[in-house]
């Protein structure tokens, strides 16, 4: 139970350090670009989706790395606690954000997740 734990945690803080960091980074040093809370550039938002995939792969894949047992089942848990987080922010940040934005992100970062998971799974020779 506490590797199945840890296994979770260290795929969330892996992606949350992650985009933590690249958020800060793009707004210092691309303040003009990253824009208003309310109104980031187009630029950016499509920036902010690569990123975010990328970091929810990466956490998937450190998921299924720290996993011990059933490496799949863990990747899968984490894509549902991402989801639905991912669904209660877009919740509260509607009007703040375009629609389409905030939908594409509550779907990508599972599909990030699951795609770090099965590439692990993949170096591993399961799949």
């Amino acid at each position: 139970m506490l590797n199945a734990f840890l296994a979770l945690l260290a795929g969330f803080a892996t992606m949350a350090l992650l985009v933590i960091a690249t958020t800060a980074l793009l707004t210092r040093f691309t303040p003009d670009w990253v824009g208003e809370r309310a109104k980031p550039q187009p630029g950016y938002i499509f920036v902010n989706l690569g990123y975010s995939f990328l970091a929810a792969a990466a956490g998937g894949y450190a998921t299924a790395w720290a996993a011990r047992h059933n490496p799949l089942i863990h990747v899968l848990a984490l894509a549902i606690v991402v989801l639905l987080l991912s669904a209660m922010s877009a919740l509260q940040s509607r009007g703040q954000q375009p629609v389409w934005y905030a939908l594409i992100l509550v779907a990508l970062s599972p599909f990030g997740v699951l795609a770090g998971g099965l590439m692990r799974l993949r170096t591993l020779g399961i799949l």
